[in-house]
């Protein structure tokens, strides 16, 4: 019965309420998301993205669908199961480069037997990521260990209670308990909070819905996007593997990418107030108008093959 209510709740549930925050609130946490964001960019992993690909991200969203779970908690998921694994492939380097000794004297199967079992169970750690992130949104259904399991068993995977708990558990220490982060989410709805105190009056609402799936698509089409806003960037169809290195932090950059969800979500709605957000992003994050018009620009080409943004 109570699972019945809080799906009855989620549905009827109005989303986020704007202009009902102080501004000494709004500017304090603008403040501290980029903060966050700048340090997350400087010290960002090499293999940063790796486990973002679609089919992954794909999984987790349709899992949180058909779990009910909101909208945050299918990109915390994304981003708790991306830093988790890239630990984990960080322990693998590791015990390659220490048991190098080893392996030379014939004793170098931890390193074999430590990659498999990152493969091994993918599967049951990305479910747990789901558990952990629906237990951060409080007001919506928490995924207890019996619907994990029973999801499982459907794909034919014989794990045990315990071994759920100890899956949870492994992340979490992985994680140092820190899985409370970030997403792109809390930027773009912030910075609607604040064009929302700035004057730019838009209808929130539909702006928010539109943001939305258009945040869900820049996720399941991450590599394309960025592939076009790279080619963009540096003015050439072929980039090199160094150019495409060393545009990994454009890539991890939820700042920019929540000002280009914006602007596109604006240009599609409410075409005639396009360059004038632009203008108050440009102000509020620091992020140059050019830069938020190639990404709209990107995006808008993967969406329906528009160039209209960077002709208008």
């Amino acid at each position: 019965m109570g699972s019945q209510v809080r799906a009855a709740s989620r549905c009827c549930d109005p989303g986020p309420i704007f202009g009902e925050v102080a501004p000494e609130i709004i500017e304090d946490t603008l403040i501290q998301l980029a903060t966050e964001n700048e340090q997350s960019l400087s010290e960002l992993s090499d293999q940063a993205g790796c486990f973002k690909e679609t089919r992954t991200v794909e999984f987790i969203f349709l899992l949180s669908e058909k779990w009910h779970l909101d909208q945050s908690a299918r990109y915390q998921a994304v981003e708790l199961l991306e830093r988790f694994m890239i630990k984990q492939v960080e322990k693998v380097c590791k015990s390659s480069r220490e048991n190098v000794k080893s392996c030379e004297q014939g004793q170098g199967s931890s390193w074999s037997s430590l990659k498999d079992q990152i493969y091994d169970t993918f599967v049951l750690r990305l479910v747990s990521c789901v558990q952990l992130a629906s237990k951060l949104s409080l007001h919506y259904n928490i995924v207890n260990s019996d619907t994990a399991l029973k999801f499982l068993q459907s794909l034919k995977y014989s794990y045990t209670k315990q071994e759920l708990l100890e899956s949870e558990l492994a992340v979490l220490k992985s994680l140092h308990y820190q899985i409370n982060v970030s997403t792109p989410l809390a930027y773009v709805e912030l910075l609607l909070e604040v064009l929302g105190h700035n004057g730019c009056l838009l209808p929130a609402k539909p702006l928010h819905q539109m943001c939305m799936q258009l945040l869900d698509f820049s996720y399941l089409t991450r590599d394309t996007i960025y592939d076009t806003l790279l080619k963009i960037a540096i003015e050439n169809s072929t980039p090199s593997k160094l150019q495409a290195a060393k545009f990994l932090t454009v890539k991890e950059d939820f700042m920019l990418l929540a000002v280009g969800i914006i602007s596109t979500s604006v240009f599609v709605l409410n075409p005639g107030q396009w360059k004038q957000v632009v203008e108050h992003l440009n102000y509020i994050t620091g992020i140059t108008s050019q830069s938020i018009l190639e990404f709209s620009y990107a995006l808008l080409k993967h969406i329906v093959g528009s160039t209209t943004p960077k002709q208008h």
